[in-house]
């Protein structure tokens, strides 16, 4: 039996076109939005290009002289009543990210908690813009340090964190009176719509806030309009180390600022003192957490000789017991599919370079249907091998046997 997963959305939340200067608007294409789990299509979605991501900073810029002077306990409520618009609609907005992204149902709305409280946190914050008397070291003269926004920011995000990653950076920058420009990744842009949806509910002024929506194959043109046009103040990306490059140096000839959470490589290290229990309890957290999609997943594994092979039979036995693969809108299901066949495809290939260098899996190993990867250990590894020196992104756990206590890069 094939079972057929829908999407219960109401319709003033399910978004599809661009939202531009408080209009939503068509593109000359649109580009699919697929659900990860069954490779099904959900929404079609306008395919915003150099023209329209003008037109968006364009609107921002205009609104930005009128936002600027909005008072701080003005943006402040605006921004709560956006804050409330999510949490009524949580269980909604939880389902666009399962589907879109394809999280479990619980992790997608605890991303919607996380993503509403910064809105809460900088609707308070927006009050909160002080500025500073200094000390002057002539007695004729008076120091005063005021605090203003810097204009237009392009907000470029990941489709991890679909909503959180969103409100987390546009928050700030509406809590200080800049405007903004969106692009949304291309996997996941139902939910930056439906933030749209939100926030022109929630009364913010039109061209505030803005999204241009885009394909793989439009995104180039479209980053190179936010991170060049001379309107642009401020950029903001989360994403990989290869495209923070890509748009540091398109931002430098305009002398943009510019703020870059990018890659990582994180380490977790077991020592022969430790409680292997809370080891294995803390492994299992940091590392299948979005099926290991988040920059803060562990990414290699260094345990000390004396409890490795202990630690390898516990964390193997805890992922049997723990981790269910499905849609993740089945109650039951702990691990979703990764976002798509590319991704599925690079932890393939780091696991298969592993085995070819002489690493054991311990558990899991294979791609299933689809962009499901079973949950993977990995035993013997060396610092050789790729898991061991790239970000992997997917649910591999490759654990090196440390032989002596030592610093490691």
């Amino acid at each position: 039996m094939v079972l057929v997963y829908s999407l219960d959305v109401s319709a003033p939340l399910l978004r599809t076109q661009g939202y531009v200067d408080g209009r939503w608007i068509s593109a000359a294409s649109v580009f699919p939005v697929l659900d990860p789990a069954t490779g099904q299509e959900i929404a079609r979605v306008s395919d915003c290009g150099p023209a329209e991501a003008k037109r968006a900073v364009d609107a921002a810029y205009k609104a930005f002289h009128s936002w600027k002077q909005y008072t701080a306990k003005e943006r402040s409520v605006l921004l709560r009543k956006w804050f409330e618009l999510l949490m009524l609609h949580k269980d909604e907005l939880a389902q666009l990210i399962t589907f879109e992204c394809g999280k479990p149902m619980c992790e997608s709305l605890g991303e919607i908690s996380y993503s509403a409280s910064f809105l809460e946190w900088f609707s308070e914050e927006a009050r909160r813009v002080y500025g500073d008397i200094v000390p002057s070291p002539a007695k004729d003269r008076k120091l005063l340090l005021l605090k203003q926004p810097v204009g237009v920011a392009s907000i470029i995000t990941p489709w991890n964190f679909p909503s959180a990653m969103i409100t987390r950076k546009v928050g700030a920058a509406l809590a200080a009176g800049c405007t903004v420009v969106v692009k949304p990744a291309e996997d996941t842009p139902l939910s930056a719509l439906a933030l749209a949806e939100l926030a022109e509910q929630a009364g913010i002024p039109a061209g505030v806030f803005n999204v241009v929506p885009c394909s793989r194959e439009s995104t180039p043109s479209v980053g190179r309009v936010l991170c060049t046009d001379p309107l642009v103040a401020k950029i903001s990306f989360t994403g990989s180390t290869a495209t923070g490059k890509v748009l540091l140096k398109m931002a430098a000839d305009t002398v943009k600022k510019v703020s870059m959470e990018l890659g990582g490589h994180a380490p977790f290290i077991v020592f022969d003192s430790a409680d292997l229990d809370k080891a294995v309890g803390g492994a299992m957290a940091s590392k299948f957490r979005n099926s290991g999609q988040t920059c803060v997943c562990s990414n290699r594994f260094l345990v000390q000789s004396a409890v490795y092979d202990r630690f390898v039979e516990k964390l193997g036995g805890a992922m049997d017991a723990e981790l269910r693969l499905g849609h993740g809108s089945e109650p039951d299901t702990t691990q979703g599919p990764l976002i798509n066949a590319r991704a599925a495809e690079k932890v393939l290939h780091q696991i298969s370079d592993a085995v070819s260098r002489g690493a054991k899996v311990v558990k899991g190993g294979k791609r299933l249907d689809g962009s499901f990867m079973e949950p993977t250990l990995l035993a013997d590894v060396t610092a050789d091998m790729l898991c061991t020196k790239e970000e992997t992104f997917g649910p591999l756990v490759p654990v090196i046997r440390q032989v002596q206590t030592g610093d490691r890069d």
